[in-house]
């Protein structure tokens, strides 16, 4: 069976930490690049991080770049979004995503040939 499982959310205090992780069971993830989007209530979609497939290129939406960090470990065939100094504004489910490309071209809303079940991240004092 083919799924993207995420694991690791959950609820923190404002400068707090948490570890997201996306897990592939039934197909590898080394060939394509993957994203982790966040959707707050009320609000749309939002890209945050990405990460080709090989880990060698990163890039990061303005509102998480210096305190959120993306990597992956093909041989486990999971990826990673490392949350640090988190803010109220974080709060959101966070998907993942397999691109169908290897290398990250933005963040679109198609394209993409998984998602994970989304986690829900909350920060709050």
């Amino acid at each position: 069976q083919l799924q993207l499982v995420q694991s690791g959310g959950g609820s923190v205090q404002p400068g707090g930490s948490l570890r997201l992780s996306c897990a592939a069971s039934g197909f590898t993830l080394n060939y394509y690049a993957i994203s982790w989007f966040r959707q707050a209530p009320g609000k749309e979609r939002e890209g945050v991080s990405c990460i080709n497939s090989s880990g060698g290129s990163t890039n990061y939406a303005d509102s998480v770049k210096g305190r959120f960090t993306i990597s992956r470990d093909n041989a486990k065939n999971t990826v990673y979004l490392q949350m640090n100094s988190l803010k109220p504004e974080d709060t959101a489910v966070y998907y993942c995503a397999v691109d169908s490309r290897y290398y990250c071209s933005g963040y679109r809303n198609s394209g993409y040939n998984y998602w994970g079940q989304g986690t829900q991240v909350t920060v709050s004092s």
